[in-house]
């Protein structure tokens, strides 16, 4: 792994959903209809995509500033006041008067995947609007977690946007979350050829392309502009894609207690390594073990490494990673 203590000077600007999640669990399982389960605790932290990159930045050392909507209410003092106690800046969040602060709750069971009960909230009122071209220019790496689920941007304005950012030099990389309710996903054609890593998951890419395969889910998201892609696939790993080479690894083999805030974890890492100056093999590596490692303690962020312990990790584990 190369020596990172030096490479600490830049900034991100991570941008997109917040919340404040509210965790139950994990259960042994859920309570029958009028039953009453009691449990340890009801723990509540902030999250979203734009929050957890930023939290699991700054445990890395970098300088991240988040751009988000809450509302004026307790859940909205949660989000600024954690961000700011994990080290974030958060003097560009907007307050919506009318919209309450996204919340979510997250039902954890042992043995079965996470059930949501999620509200939208102020981040439907996200726009590119909030995006200042003056800050733009300031930043090293541009990151927006959460399209498709930010009503708000508009696809034609954040085209434009992302290439004011390529214009400036500034590294875009770009997330997802595919709702049910989203069957339109034509503005990926709109935006893609300015975006430098696009990275979503196997499921999300199925659902923008038509194809469940993996290989055909980079042919059809190249053929509309996409130049480096890393497509998250849960226990199976990640398959990524620059141009004609292809890589495939799989993931870390960790005892997972909460799954959430592993692909922002990820997200983190390969920022990381972007701002590092590292090639694509090693962002990989770096980004696999920090999104291990926020799967080991309920919450988004709780157990995320530092850039110390993620490196301790890689020295003692080794991680498979083949170009095919």
């Amino acid at each position: 792994m190369t020596d990172t203590s030096h490479n600490n000077g830049f900034t991100v600007g991570s941008t997109g959903i917040l919340v404040a999640d509210l965790f139950c669990g994990p259960l042994d399982r859920l309570p029958h209809e009028g039953e009453l389960l009691a449990i340890d605790a009801l723990p509540v932290t902030v999250g979203g995509c734009a929050a957890n990159v930023a939290i699991s930045l700054a445990r890395q050392g970098i300088h991240a500033e988040v751009v988000g909507s809450i509302g004026r209410d307790w859940a909205g003092e949660v989000v600024v006041s954690l961000l700011e106690k994990g080290g974030v800046s958060c003097d560009r969040i907007a307050y919506h008067d009318s919209l309450p602060t996204s919340q979510t709750v997250v039902l954890l069971v042992k043995g079965q995947d996470r059930r949501f009960l999620h509200l939208f909230g102020a981040n439907a009122a996200l726009t590119v609007a909030h995006m200042d071209r003056d800050w733009l220019r300031t930043l090293d790496i541009f990151y927006l977690g959460g399209l498709y689920v930010l009503p708000g941007i508009e696809m034609d304005a954040f085209a434009d946007m992302l290439r004011f950012c390529r214009e400036q030099g500034v590294t875009t990389v770009v997330d997802v979350i595919t709702p049910q309710s989203v069957s339109d996903f034509s503005g990926l054609r709109k935006i893609l050829p300015h975006v430098d890593y696009f990275i979503p998951n196997e499921d999300e890419a199925a659902r923008m392309t038509g194809h469940s395969g993996v290989r055909e889910q980079i042919a059809a998201l190249q053929a509309w502009g996409a130049r480096t892609l890393v497509i998250t696939q849960g226990s199976k790993g990640l398959t990524a894609a620059q141009g004609e080479q292809v890589w495939r690894a799989r993931p870390f083999p960790v005892d997972a207690v909460d799954p959430s805030g592993g692909g922002d974890a990820f997200a983190a890492g390969l920022l990381y390594g972007i701002g590092s100056g590292w090639a694509l093999p090693e962002m990989l590596r770096y980004a696999s073990v920090l999104g291990a490692s926020a799967t080991l303690a309920v919450g988004t962020t709780t157990s995320v490494f530092t850039r110390a312990q993620a490196e301790a990790y890689l020295a003692e584990h080794g991680f498979e990673l083949e170009e095919v």
